[in-house]
């Protein structure tokens, strides 16, 4: 009985990962094949400029993208077609790091654009749908990574906390109706890295620096902000190194300075050597191994907005997504919590050092909110929640866990997380839907009007809706910015 039981318990957790592949699969039809935003279009811009043009001038992409409709406002031709950057170029500020990811995609498009007979030009329908579809995948390789970070500090499944910050942040969104944005690339990158780093520090082998350094190239290839995360591992290596430094006059072993120094040095060079195309990147279009020089102007250092980019309503983090404060509480709990590892229930599975982890997931959090609050366009306008916390995923998904009732508690307790689970994910598809049609105020919330159109007026019309998505996606595009009644 006994060896059935746990038999039945370890195959539980397979049957999640393989439902949620399924779901992901018939959710592909929700995919918006399409490149909007000017943000997408300067990340799509690198593959064409790579793989058609072999050079980093983006004047014809840009130009494609004004005259096919998503680009023709006077505000992107002003940026992008009327301004040249510091080398006589059109100015891109997006770096490289999801093209390189999208790029495997974008070769599938190639191919199904000449079996389809569609235009091979790099442009077509082809193309943009293999980079959404791309991104996509990559969300859902986040929510599995999560879900394995979780395991590997919790010992127990994370699938669901996992798919709660799915269906409950703005992930979703990006993998879906935006997916020509960087975050669902985003996520994936930092759950990767988290993951490696997980793996690697019982040991730090060079083998697992040298890994974990290129990982890293990859987060700040994503997303310049990203690589702040990678300061969690530089510490958590530097704490292990200290302490073999002072066990050896204990133990009479060599001093580990040396070789410690060598594992720190192999994941230096594997970042430089990693990041080096991002640099050349750099010089081709900016004439300097930097990113444009706008881009370091818009920066204020001391973070004047740190507390506006998590409360105000002007996307405000803990407002637009109440989730994100839920979990960001169970992390610090988890922090204090993890250290009495020894008392009863589920905590007996959890990794011995999972406080210490979980202090440098915290001090990770808090760097993301400095640099999003030093940046001058903190509000993010016009986009949907406070996107660039998407990095945040695997984090988020670890504090929900940890707060998650185990199968014993008692059922009132499961009931209420359940509850609460159920009412925050809602109000994150409701704010999508009210985004999407333009119900809302895209630059800020209103509570109570947010809250009375997603619990009030939504669920009545929301099949329509869905039904709509599904076979006239079109129909949502262009739509008049102030509020209209719903379908």
């Amino acid at each position: 009985m006994a060896e059935g039981t746990a038999a039945s318990a370890a195959a539980r957790p397979g049957r999640g990962l393989w439902a949620l592949v399924l779901v992901f699969l018939i959710s592909l039809p929700a995919v918006t094949t399409r490149i909007n935003a000017s943000d997408e279009i300067q990340f799509f811009s690198w593959l064409h400029s790579w793989t058609f043009d072999r050079d980093a001038d983006f004047d014809n992409e840009y130009r494609h993208f004004f005259n096919a409709g998503p680009g023709s406002n006077p505000g992107f031709a002003a940026t992008f077609l009327d301004a040249t950057n510091e080398a006589g170029r059109r100015p891109n500020f997006a770096p490289i790091g999801s093209a390189v990811l999208w790029l495997p995609f974008y070769g599938v498009g190639h191919v199904v654009a000449r079996l389809s007979g569609a235009a091979t030009d790099g442009f077509s329908h082809p193309y943009v749908a293999a980079v959404a579809y791309g991104s996509a995948l990559y969300g859902l390789l986040a929510v599995l990574l999560s879900a394995g970070i979780v395991r590997h500090l919790l010992g127990r499944s994370g699938l669901t906390a996992s798919v709660v910050v799915w269906l409950g942040t703005p992930l979703i969104f990006y993998m879906y109706v935006a997916p020509g944005f960087a975050h669902a690339c985003s996520a994936f990158a930092v759950a990767l890295f988290i993951r490696v780093w997980l793996h690697v520090r019982d040991r730090w082998t060079i083998g697992g620096i040298v890994a974990l350094g290129l990982c890293a190239a990859l987060l700040a290839m994503v997303r310049e902000q990203d690589a702040f995360f990678a300061l969690g591992p530089a510490i958590d290596f530097t704490r292990w190194s200290w302490r073999r430094f002072r066990s050896v006059p204990l133990t009479g072993r060599a001093s580990p300075v040396w070789p410690d120094t060598m594992r720190a040095f192999a994941g230096t060079v594997a970042f430089l050597l990693a990041y080096a195309p991002q640099l050349l990147a750099y010089q081709a279009l900016n004439g300097a191994w930097r990113p444009d020089d706008k881009v370091a102007r818009k920066m204020s250092w001391s973070s004047p907005h740190f507390v506006e980019v998590l409360l105000s309503p002007e996307h405000g983090l803990f407002l637009w997504t109440p989730l994100a404060l839920v979990a960001i509480v169970g992390l610090a709990w988890l922090a204090i919590a993890g250290g009495t590892t020894a008392g009863g229930g589920h905590r007996r599975a959890w990794h011995p050092d999972v406080a210490w982890v979980a202090s440098l997931m915290l001090l990770m959090a808090a760097l993301q909110v400095y640099v999003s609050g030093s940046v001058e366009s903190w509000t993010v306008a016009g986009a949907f929640g406070q996107r660039r916390f998407v990095a945040l995923t695997p984090l988020l998904a670890l504090g929900l866990a940890a707060l998650a009732p185990s199968a014993a508690a008692a059922w009132p307790r499961r009931l209420a997380v359940y509850t609460l689970a159920v009412v925050l994910i809602w109000w994150n598809l409701g704010l999508m839907v009210q985004f999407g049609l333009h119900l809302m105020d895209r630059q800020r919330l209103s509570l109570a009007d947010n809250a009375r159109v997603s619990f009030v007026d939504l669920p009545r019309v929301v099949p329509a809706i869905a039904v709509r998505y599904l076979t006239d996606r079109e129909s949502f595009y262009g739509l008049p910015r102030e509020p209209a009644p719903a379908p």
